[in-house]
């Protein structure tokens, strides 16, 4: 038919590879400890345990949080173990450090549950572009997963990628 429309990025077998599919659905939050601090830069363990205490741990339920402290203050590494005790029955996933760790660890996880033998050979653009926070790592994490297994691998849009890795 002349004329005729032809989508050769559909017929041409690449398949487009997107993270923020495998993002993890739920709040995510930062626990900053500084507040619990006296004058915000030293822990008095008697203080900080009455927090502990006094503090409502159900609010973090089905959260992921990050555990901190925005300041140059000292934290035995008691502090946060004894946090994460008190969120372990209610947070989805505990990590010490920013959102940005967080999102990390959450990808790893991810990426290590991905089934890869469906791209056994095969062409794979790994989408660049994300609406979601999709931490640099997880690319790269991404692609020590994918790479034994493709038989092409680029980076951006279908209309136009970056080659990364042809096997020969």
């Amino acid at each position: 038919m002349e004329g005729e429309i032809v989508n050769k990025v559909a017929n041409s077998g690449l398949i487009t590879i997107d993270l923020e599919d495998y993002y993890p659905k739920g709040e995510r939050v930062l626990f900053d400890i500084k507040d619990w601090l006296f004058e915000e830069l030293l822990l008095k363990e008697k203080d900080f345990r009455a927090h502990v205490k006094e503090h409502n741990w159900e609010q973090y339920q089905d959260k992921y949080v990050a555990l901190t402290c925005s300041t140059d203050a000292i934290i035995p590494g008691w502090a946060f173990i004894l946090l994460a005790t008190e969120l372990q029955p209610y947070a989805k996933r505990i990590v010490k450090g920013n959102l940005e760790q967080l999102e990390t660890a959450l990808y790893q996880e991810e990426i290590a549950k991905l089934d890869v033998s469906e791209f056994e050979d095969k062409r794979l653009i790994i989408k660049g572009c994300s609406n979601l926070p999709v931490p640099e790592s997880a690319y790269i994490e991404l692609v020590q997963k994918l790479r034994p297994v493709a038989k092409s691998l680029m980076y951006g849009e279908a209309c136009s990628t970056v080659p990364l890795y042809k096997k020969r």
